[in-house]
């Protein structure tokens, strides 16, 4: 049986339409296009009822208990908030606050992020990135940020916005094709003892 990579994304954006989602899915379809993959989509404004008001993760329902086993068991994250007043949502950073702090070394992050002008497009590197250098993650070079005015519709619209997916795709690719040759040559675990 073929390997595939678990890749899962998380859209920060708290409403539905967004921007953001649009984006993160343009980013999860060109990267199973490209590889075997097996992806999971984790809507953040789905998700905020059951877990915005808990402050430990032993008092999480069962469901959210799965989406943070879910990301902590990644082959590539694929992340991305909506930027406000500089940087990335509260409630974003709230999920990612119940992650366990080791969980994600080494694990490849594919950064972006949506926002109302260009000015905000540096919070990828000042606010994204050193979030996951935290958890010794490999933020991956090249992050994806997208303006509204390159959206119509809640779709991508602008073809330099397709153009800077397609390159952060590309770059990935040689990276998670190492990951997945990994997991097609380790060997398989045995229950038996």
């Amino acid at each position: 049986m073929p390997k595939t990579l678990k890749i899962v994304a998380v859209s920060g954006g708290l409403q539905r339409p967004s921007r953001t989602l649009a984006l993160v899915e343009q980013l999860l379809e060109g990267l199973s296009d490209a590889l075997p993959a097996q992806t999971r989509l984790i809507e953040l404004g789905e998700i905020v009822p059951r877990f915005g008001n808990v402050l430990h993760r032993a008092k999480l329902p069962a469901d959210i208990e799965q989406l943070l086993r879910d990301i902590e068991a990644a082959d590539l994250l694929v992340v991305a908030s909506p930027i406000f007043r500089g940087t990335y949502t509260g409630l974003f950073k709230h999920l990612f606050d119940f992650v366990h702090q080791d969980a994600l070394i080494d694990v490849p992050v594919l950064l972006a992020a949506t926002g109302g002008s260009d000015r905000h497009a540096l919070a990828i590197d000042h606010q994204l990135r050193p979030l996951f250098a935290f958890f010794q993650a490999q933020t991956l070079p090249i992050g994806v940020y997208g303006t509204d005015k390159e959206f119509d519709n809640y779709r991508v619209s602008s073809d330099g916005l397709q153009a800077r997916i397609a390159l952060a795709v590309e770059r990935a690719l040689p990276l998670l094709r190492q990951r997945l040759n990994a997991k097609a040559t380790a060997p398989a675990l045995s229950l038996a003892a």
